[in-house]
């Protein structure tokens, strides 16, 4: 049997699988072209989301509590059945401050204020009301789980609270960068991340936390001058760099030639790479931005400007030959071939 004939079986598979890929191949491109376009915001949005998810729970949560349980402390107005009893005694005539209302016992101060009687507390009505028309999960049993239910109805609203830790927090960060940055809080704040950094393990959470957040509130900025192509890690192979300065003397002197200070971003996270020092003569300056060389590294290479895309000779070729223009009708070719 002749081995350049082709099974037919073998074949008809092949045309079906082809059909098959280029059927869903432009649902494949629109697919993905979606994701690359919602991926990003979505991501974004997620990121924040969690972060003050992280936040509220952390520290918001936490504080209201303080605050629900410091409030409540200071308006209660709680009193014992004894006491009660004996101011009811003292009445003219005995009793009659007393009366029942729902199949609660209430009782009116001289000063007009109505307390009732739960679970054998006595404390006012309006908390009561206010709490029992709002009762949320779980159910207060005592005073003080009413008394702090009232605060979080009356005083700790979420429209309000939100904001205000909003405000507390930025004025507690501008204080402490204030009192931090300079005299005795800077002397403190070194001394403090000097014992930091003698306890083990801690030191080295701590030095790695430092060194993101420093980083990214940090209001010194790299400052980059242009783009250059240098041979890194080794002779020929070509990385694209940012120049941010001239480096050492010394190196200068050493080589007798100018030199730069070179940082090479990694892919796809431009922020972090590495920093080099090349002769100013091995390095070939770009046509292109910052924004521009940030784009090429972030996709991989993908992303290259317009005006610097190579356009052979053989694609221009292949691109005319296929052109609508250029194709010709079976019926043509056969009539000026006959």
């Amino acid at each position: 049997m002749n081995s350049d004939q082709t099974n037919p079986q073998q074949s008809t598979t092949q045309n079906d699988s082809g059909w098959f890929n280029a059927s869903f191949r432009p649902l494949r491109i629109a697919t993905l072209r979606g994701m690359a376009v919602i991926l990003p915001p979505l991501l974004t949005i997620l990121l924040f989301v969690w972060a003050w998810t992280t936040l509220d729970k952390a520290v918001l949560r936490p504080i209201e509590s303080l605050a629900q349980t410091c409030l409540a402390w200071s308006i209660q107005d709680i009193r014992e059945d004894a006491e009660i009893l004996e101011l009811a005694k003292s009445a003219d005539p005995p009793g009659s401050n007393l009366s029942e209302a729902s199949g609660k016992r209430i009782f009116k101060t001289d000063d007009g204020q109505q307390l009732i009687q739960h679970n054998g507390q006595w404390f006012p009505k309006t908390v009561y009301d206010t709490v029992t028309n709002k009762p949320g999960t779980p159910v207060p049993t005592t005073a003080e789980e009413y008394y702090q239910r009232f605060v979080n109805i009356r005083y700790l609203k979420r429209h309000l609270v939100i904001p205000s830790f909003l405000a507390l927090f930025f004025a507690l960060m501008y204080v402490t960068g204030k009192l931090l940055a300079v005299g005795i809080g800077k002397i403190f704040w070194t001394w403090m991340e000097s014992l930091i950094n003698r306890l083990p393990l801690i030191r080295n959470v701590y030095s790695s936390v430092k060194q993101v957040t420093d980083f990214a509130f940090s209001e010194n900025s790299i400052d980059y001058t242009r783009v250059v192509a240098v041979e890194y890690p080794r002779k020929g192979i070509w990385s694209i760099g940012f120049v941010t300065g001239e480096s050492f003397l010394s190196i200068r002197k050493a080589t007798g030639e100018p030199m730069l200070s070179i940082l090479i971003p990694t892919s796809p996270m431009p922020a972090t790479g590495f920093t080099i020092t090349v002769p100013k003569s091995d390095t070939i300056d770009l046509d292109i931005t910052i924004d521009q060389a940030i784009q090429f590294c972030v996709s991989g290479g993908v992303v290259i400007p317009n005006h610097q895309l190579v356009k052979s000779g053989l694609s221009q070729e292949i691109k005319s030959l296929t052109s609508p223009t250029n194709i010709v009708p079976e019926s043509a070719e056969a009539e000026a071939n006959p």
